[in-house]
């Protein structure tokens, strides 16, 4: 906590720098996915340019948690668990891309009189 004049202005100094780096940061989120010069991989809103903005929203809310959150002064555990559940949920995006680029093609999960797709044909997507 802050408790002399200086502190407050550091601290004061340290919320405007952040406060500066999240408005950037969404400033240039909006312009990823509107914008055509910064339009990565193909023409429109694909992968590629979630991709870029998952990146710029980690950056913030890692921003948010270490200064807001007062993260940035806890103990080891803390870290553990928050780094931990990065992990995991990199491990569950992870999953979910998996799971699109190889979908489970079986009779199983297709509804009744509904005929399975054979793998590769696009067509009866």
């Amino acid at each position: 906590m802050a408790d002399t004049p200086e502190a407050i202005r550091k601290a004061f100094l340290t919320y405007l720098i952040i406060g500066g780096i999240l408005f950037v940061g969404t400033v240039i989120t909006v312009l990823v996915a509107t914008q055509e010069w910064l339009d990565f991989g193909g023409h429109g809103f694909d992968w590629h340019d979630a991709v870029v903005g998952m990146i710029i929203a980690t950056v913030k809310a890692s921003c948010v948690a270490a200064v807001f959150m007062h993260l940035n002064h806890e103990r080891k555990s803390v870290y553990w668990i928050f780094f931990g559940s990065l992990f995991f949920c990199a491990a569950l995006f992870a999953l979910i891309g998996l799971a699109k680029e190889n979908p489970i093609h079986d009779d199983y999960f297709y509804q009744a009189g509904e005929a399975a797709a054979p793998v590769g044909d696009t067509a009866a997507k």
